[in-house]
């Protein structure tokens, strides 16, 4: 702040808006919830290389469990 303003003179220039009306009201709302919401998960093709892990998994943990009783 310059010796010379009044604290008053500081204040007009904190005045200017924060948020245009773009930003606030139901529009800007609408347009949020809209933007929030993820895309869908679209599931892949089961490729041969991972269900070999996940059979190798499922063998492991069965084998696990058997040793375990």
């Amino acid at each position: 702040m310059n010796s010379q303003e009044s604290p008053s003179d500081a204040d007009d220039t904190d005045t200017e808006w924060r948020f245009s009306i773009d930003d606030v009201g139901p529009e800007a709302e609408a347009a949020a919830a809209e933007a929030a919401q993820p895309d869908p998960i679209e599931p892949e093709e089961i490729s041969l290389e991972h269900a070999t892990f996940v059979a190798l998994g499922v063998l492991l943990m069965v084998l696990f469990a058997l040793t375990a009783l």
